[in-house]
């Protein structure tokens, strides 16, 4: 079971002649392109942009900034400390299920040439090129195939971390590849996770495109935000499951959680404090939430009869008993992996939307679930 966990990038001046060179940096004038992504700014003058990553990990110390150029810039030399890229580039590696729909959206899935465990991978698109034997797999992301990647010689690897321990990645910078890490798991807002196409659009030069794709994901989540707003009724939710014995739910202040809230339903738990997950025993779940409404997100359970032959007390819940129990597990790419893991991130206006549907069904008469299903 994988929990993709994403989080988190400023700007530059170009120059005319080998004077200016050496004494210009990043214009005052010059805006940051991100609103919502806390971990992530892009900040464009002329033929330069400089990239600042702030936290790819939880609590990181250091700040990683990349000058993305285009062919015949001169990059002044108050920049060339940071690691530089032309744009747009040529092609990429990937590292997590979460970056191939940012690559789909902007049209440039013909770049991506290896990705490690490429089973996990859920789009039909990525999976035909992964059938033409066009994208490589490159083992696991703890020990990639550093031989094949330094044959492939990307023009970028888009890497992650859980930590500053990468050492894969560190030997891969000191044999010349460069190296991007996204932090989008990092983040813990909607639309801030989804901001990090802004990143892909600045690599591939697609800024206007990046910027087009996310002000629509935001204006349909505002807009149903709005919506909500009609509805009085806030059904009382459950969510998680049990894992090795015990109950895992989303803290109060965390991404699931605020998707529960702006939907308009009361998330027993939201009270809590963090961004992770809650560990308890199952009696102070059915304590609490024996009359909740609705369940959502019953982990790995793909069904009612599963749910109740792993443990016949989940039936004594009402949202069982009203079979009101909502899952993404059960729709998966062609090799297993669960499509919500990869696109939910990108797309938070269609994670709230299924929500709203199944919480408020008469708010969204004509929509269909996308990512969720009622579990039989």
């Amino acid at each position: 079971m994988k929990l993709i966990k994403i989080s988190i990038l400023l700007l530059i001046l170009t120059c005319t002649s080998c004077q200016n060179n050496t004494s210009k940096s990043i214009s005052d004038a010059s805006k940051d392109e991100i609103k919502y992504a806390v971990g992530l700014s892009i900040r464009v003058e002329d033929d330069y942009t400089v990239v600042t990553v702030k936290n790819p990990w939880p609590n990181a110390k250091e700040l990683f900034k990349y000058v993305l150029y285009k062919k015949e810039i001169v990059v002044p030399d108050s920049l060339k400390k940071y690691t530089q890229i032309q744009v747009p580039v040529k092609n990429l590696v990937a590292t997590s299920t979460t970056h191939i729909p940012s690559i789909e959206m902007l049209n440039q899935e013909n770049k991506l040439i290896g990705f490690p465990n490429l089973d996990y991978i859920s789009s039909t698109k990525i999976r035909t090129l992964i059938d033409q034997k066009k994208i490589k797999e490159l083992g696991n992301n703890q020990s990639l195939n550093t031989e094949l990647l330094l044959e492939l010689q990307p023009s970028v690897i888009i890497g992650y971390g859980l930590n500053n321990n990468n050492p894969t990645l560190e030997n891969l910078k000191r044999n010349g590849l460069k190296v991007v890490f996204n932090g989008d798991w990092n983040e813990q807002t909607p639309l801030g996770k989804a901001e990090w196409i802004k990143l892909f659009g600045a690599l591939f030069d697609q800024q206007k495109e990046a910027n087009q794709i996310f002000e629509h994901i935001k204006n349909e989540y505002q807009k149903t935000l709005e919506l909500v707003k009609k509805s009085k009724n806030k059904p009382t939710i459950l969510a998680g499951s049990t894992f090795e014995g015990k109950w895992y739910l989303p803290q109060g202040e965390s991404w699931g959680a605020q998707f529960l809230s702006n939907a308009g339903g009361n998330y027993l738990w939201k009270k809590t404090k963090g961004t992770g997950s809650i560990s308890l025993s199952f009696e102070e779940v059915y304590e609490k939430a024996k009359e909740a409404d609705f369940w959502i997100g019953p982990g790995q359970f793909t069904s009612l009869y599963e749910l109740a032959i792993t443990n016949s007390h989940f039936t004594q819940f009402k949202a069982f008993k009203t079979k009101n129990i909502y899952s993404f597990s059960t729709k998966k790419g062609k090799t297993g992996g669960v499509i919500y893991y990869e696109l939910a991130p990108n797309r938070p206006d269609l994670v709230l939307k299924d929500l709203v549907k199944i919480l408020h069904p008469e708010l969204l008469p004509n929509y269909q679930l996308y990512f969720f299903e009622q579990l039989k």
